[in-house]
C-alpha cells in the first residue's frame, strides 16, 4: 500500500517538474485551455443575459397579452419610413377590452419623428404613441404626465384640438437638455415639426427602457396626423392587461378565436418570437461557440500531444531504469489534469472582468444593461470541457508514451 502511495507521489512530482522544465510551453497549453473555457462561459453567458433581461423588461411593462397584426412593411417614399400592421386600431382595441377577463387594451404605434428644439435643427427620434393618460400607458418619473382628454381623436373623426403634449425619455432629455415645461418640435417631416411645438410634461424610461434608445411619446391620434397613419387609424401593436387572478393563456386562446386575423402571444411568447427573428445572428453566435470550443481545444490538445512527445526521451530514461508503464502514463495524465485545471482557473477568473467589459459595450451599442449575466451552468460547462480536453490529451499522450521502448527511443 505504502509502495504505490509513494510511486503515485512519484509520478506526480515528476509530472510537476516536467511542466516547470519549459515554462513557455506550459503557458501555451494553459492558455489554450482557458480560450476554450472562455468561449463557453462568455456565449453562454451573452445567451442567458438576452433571455433574462428580455424577461425582465416584459415584466416590467405590467402587460400580459401582445396583439401584432404581421410584419411592419418598411415603407421609404412614406412619412416615417414604414407603415404599421393594424389598421382600425382604436375601436379594436376598445372590442378587445370589452372581454370580462381584460383590464386594459392599450395602441400604440412607433414612428420615426424629427425633433428640434429651436424649430431650426433637427435630429430623428424614435416617436412611440400611447391613447393613455398619466402613468396608465407609461410610467411617470419627472412630471405628471398626459393630462386631460384625448380630443384630437374626437371620435375617430381626428379633427379635435391637439393637446401637444410630449413625454420624453431621460436619454432624449439628457441629449437636448430638456426639463418638464420646456417645449419641442415633433413631427413626421420637418415642414410639420415646425408647426407643432410640444411641451414636455413628463418623463419617463418606459419606452427607452424597453427599446434601448431615446423616444418621444405623445398621444397616439396625434402621432398618426403627423405621420400620416391618421386616415386608417394605424399602430404597431396592442398591449392587453388581463384582469388580476385570470390566465393569459386562456383568454390569449378566446381572444384569437374572436380575431383569428391577428396573433395573440403570451409575455414569453413575444419574447420568443423577438428572438426568432434574430436566427442568422443566434445562428453566427451558436457558430462562434463551436469555434471557440473547437479551436481551444485543438489548441490545447495539439500542445499537450507536443509536450508528450518532446517528453518522450526522459520518459524512455524513466522506462529503463524500471518506471512501470502505468507510471508513466499517469505522469502523462497528471501534467494534462494540472493544465487543465491551470486553464480553467484562469477563465474563471478572468470570465467576470470580460463580462464586465461586453457589459459596458453592449450599454453602448444597444442601450440595454446587463446582457451579459454568466450562469453556473456555464462555469460547469466550462469544466467539462476544460477536463474533457485535457483527458483526451492526456490519453492520447499516454497511448504514444505506450509505444515507447525503453531502448529505441534513447537510440533514435
Amino acid at each position: 500500500m505504502m509502495s504505490q502511495v509513494r510511486a503515485s507521489l512519484g509520478a506526480v512530482w515528476i509530472a510537476f517538474r516536467q511542466l516547470r522544465s519549459d515554462r513557455m510551453r506550459t503557458v501555451f497549453a494553459v492558455v489554450g485551455v482557458a480560450l476554450a473555457v472562455l468561449s463557453v462561459t462568455l456565449l453562454a453567458g451573452i445567451g442567458a443575459g438576452v433571455v433574462e433581461t428580455g424577461n425582465e423588461k416584459f415584466d416590467e411593462s405590467g402587460r400580459d397579452l401582445w396583439v401584432s397584426g404581421g410584419p411592419i412593411d418598411i415603407a421609404p417614399g412614406s412619412v416615417g419610413g414604414f407603415r404599421n400592421p393594424i389598421p382600425n386600431a382604436h375601436p379594436l382595441a376598445e372590442e378587445i377590452a370589452a372581454h370580462e377577463d381584460v383590464q386594459t387594451a392599450v395602441p400604440m404605434a412607433f414612428q420615426v419623428v424629427y425633433v428640434s428644439t429651436d424649430g431650426e435643427e433637427f435630429e430623428t427620434t424614435l416617436g412611440s404613441g400611447v391613447p393613455g393618460a398619466g402613468g396608465s400607458s407609461v410610467s411617470i418619473r419627472e412630471g405628471e404626465g398626459f393630462t386631460g382628454p384625448n380630443t384630437h381623436y374626437a371620435d375617430g373623426t381626428y379633427e379635435g384640438e391637439m393637446t401637444h403634449q410630449a413625454i420624453v425619455s431621460p436619454e432624449t432629455a439628457a441629449e437636448f437638455d430638456l426639463s418638464v415645461g420646456d417645449t419641442i418640435h415633433v413631427g413626421g417631416t420637418i415642414a410639420n415639426a415646425r408647426r407643432n411645438e410640444f411641451e414636455v410634461v413628463g418623463i419617463s424610461p418606459t419606452f427607452e427602457n424597453f427599446l434601448g434608445t431615446g423616444t418621444v411619446t405623445i398621444r397616439l391620434s396625434e402621432l398618426q396626423t403627423l405621420t400620416g397613419n391618421a386616415y386608417d387609424d394605424r399602430a404597431t401593436l396592442i398591449t392587453i392587461q388581463t384582469a388580476p387572478g385570470t390566465d393569459p393563456a386562456a383568454v390569449r386562446n378566446e381572444l384569437a378565436a374572436e380575431h383569428p386575423e391577428y396573433t395573440f402571444r403570451t409575455n414569453q411568447e413575444q419574447l420568443v418570437s423577438l428572438v426568432e427573428r434574430q436566427a442568422v445572428v443566434l445562428a453566427a453566435g451558436v457558430s462562434l461557440v463551436g469555434l471557440g470550443v473547437i479551436a481551444g481545444g485543438i489548441l490545447s490538445l495539439n500542445i499537450l500531444l507536443s509536450m508528450i512527445y518532446i517528453q518522450r526521451r526522459s520518459l524512455s530514461i524513466l522506462r529503463a531504469v524500471g518506471a512501470t508503464r502505468r507510471s508513466v502514463i499517469g505522469i502523462a495524465l497528471v501534467e494534462s489534469l494540472a493544465i487543465a485545471a491551470a486553464g480553467y482557473l484562469l477563465a474563471i477568473a478572468v470570465t467576470p472582468l470580460l463580462a464586465a467589459g461586453l457589459n459596458r459595450l453592449a450599454l453602448v451599442v444597444t442601450g440595454f444593461e446587463g446582457l451579459v449575466k454568466v450562469p453556473t451552468y456555464a462555469y460547469l460547462a466550462g469544466a467539462g470541457v476544460a477536463f474533457a480536453f485535457a483527458l483526451l490529451g492526456g490519453t492520447l499522450g499516454a497511448w504514444r508514451v505506450g509505444r515507447l521502448a525503453s531502448v529505441s527511443a534513447l537510440e533514435r
